[in-house]
């Protein structure tokens, strides 16, 4: 096997490989003589079956593999030879012409083809010495406690029928046939649909005219779709409704004590009260840890500017377009609705993608460096996690992972991330402050798509940032 390197040039590498016809042959009746004790012709007795003969009968099946082996084989040598750390899998690209393919699988000719390879770019880690984050934090007030506990009472309170006039905060019972434009729409009739007044969890402005009416009442009542709502063909849309009111149901006294935590699982209030405190607590820590993170990857890209692979970056655009003419198409929304065009739009999600790739570059090597592992236990604790997400399919889900290494690489790699991200932070000055809870989830613009690193390979790197 000859190898020769053809093109050097950025990250991108070619290499021609020639397998002369006589080390074809010699690949060729090398696996024959091994075959020979397994198969089984009429007329031989088994491993007596002359090597011609297997020849003329497995022969073209035999060098397919030999071909497919030595393939292999030249991409390993290529790799090891020149110290190369691939960014993708190798492109392999044989001779276009039928006869020289067909020579090769004779053992007639030699066989060259080529192999092109993008490999990873090289990079000093850059100095974090100078680098500064704010971890923000909230305590969890009593008020916040009150609140979730008022919440999950009024959710889970009685109402019984009564006579008179809907108020707010009763419940009604009602059927509604719905209409735009004089005519039916899909979705838009119900029967014995109970409807809490001042909920807020129909179309605005429903709930209110329903305040007032008695079981046995009419009433035509007119809204208007929200522009952003998620059904496109009725955003923005006027619609009528007739609406008979068949019950109406005051709530029951709202009580928040022993009795109502032991519904909710919890032997007492306090300790209702204290497991209310610890999800909070855990909602409270998890936004900050994005928000550091967050800080931390800008921090981080500020530092860096490298080629990245040409093929990472367009899989990565790829991956992220997708997504957003999905979510485009989902919501009715055009680019001139975003006050931009397509152009503009894909030039800014192709630098996002950038962003993503080359913070997955540095994550990783920085990873590599600190010698950061993730144990076969941690990537199996994170696939329970995932399996309980779908209740009832859990077995299928478990032996989708367990079949599919791409697949379960993407549980293995937030982990590694989470980690990588926790070594940078203990090298860099952490800051706490105080802050409100609506500072706390406040928007953030580059906060989602564009803070989503993505390591060698166009694995994801994170799915949580």
């Amino acid at each position: 096997m000859q190898v020769t390197e053809t093109l050097s040039q950025g990250l991108k590498r070619e290499f021609k490989v020639v397998l002369p016809a006589t080390e074809l042959e010699q690949r060729l009746y090398s696996e024959l003589d091994n075959i020979k004790d397994r198969v089984r012709i009429n007329g031989f007795r088994p491993g007596k079956v002359p090597v011609a003969h297997l020849r003329k009968v497995y022969g073209r099946s035999v060098m397919s593999d030999v071909l497919q082996n030595a393939v292999n084989e030249a991409n390993r040598k290529i790799v090891e030879d020149n110290g190369l750390k691939l960014a993708h899998e190798p492109q392999i690209q044989f001779p276009e012409d039928k006869d020289t393919i067909e020579q090769a699988m004779d053992a007639k000719g030699d066989l060259a083809f080529t192999v092109a390879l993008e490999v990873l770019p090289e990079f000093e880690l850059a100095d974090l010495s100078d680098v500064s984050v704010t971890k923000p934090v909230v305590e969890v007030s009593d008020a916040e406690i009150n609140e979730s506990l008022e919440r999950m009472a009024k959710q889970n309170r009685s109402f019984e029928k009564k006579d008179g006039a809907a108020a707010d905060g009763d419940r009604v019972v009602v059927d509604f046939v719905g209409r735009i434009d004089g005519a039916e729409f899909e979705g838009g009739n119900g029967q014995d649909i109970r409807v809490e007044l001042g909920s807020n969890t129909f179309i605005p402005g429903f709930e209110e005219q329903l305040i007032g009416l008695k079981a046995g009442d009419t009433k035509l009542v007119k809204v208007k779709f929200p522009e952003n709502y998620l059904a496109a063909h009725l955003a923005g849309k006027e619609a009528e409704f007739d609406v008979s009111v068949k019950e109406v149901e005051a709530p029951g006294e709202l009580k928040i004590d022993d009795e109502m935590a032991k519904g909710f699982g919890m032997e007492t209030l306090d300790k209702l009260k204290d497991a209310i405190r610890d999800a909070i607590k855990r909602d409270f820590d998890t936004q900050s840890r994005r928000k550091v993170k967050k800080e931390l990857l800008d921090a981080l890209d500020a530092k860096y500017s490298f080629e990245l692979p040409p093929t990472l970056v367009e899989q990565e655009f790829a991956a992220v377009w997708s997504q957003v003419e999905a979510d485009m198409k989902s919501n009715g929304r055009t680019f001139a609705d975003e006050d931009t065009t397509e152009e503009q739009a894909k030039a800014e999600y192709r630098k996002i993608a950038e962003r993503r790739v080359r913070l997955g570059l540095v994550l990783a090597q920085i990873g590599e460096k600190s010698d950061i592992k993730i144990s076969d236990d941690e990537v199996t604790q994170a696939l329970i996690e995932r399996v309980r997400q779908y209740p009832g399919q859990e077995r299928q889900v478990w032996e989708f992972y367990q079949k599919n290494p791409q697949a379960l690489a993407e549980i293995r790699a937030p982990l590694f991330e989470e980690k990588v991200v926790d070594q940078i932070l203990s090298q860099v000055k952490v800051t706490e402050e105080n802050v409100s809870k609506e500072a706390l989830f406040s928007d953030d613009d580059a906060e989602g798509t564009d803070s989503e690193p993505k390591g060698k390979g166009g694995q994801t790197a994170s799915k949580g940032e």
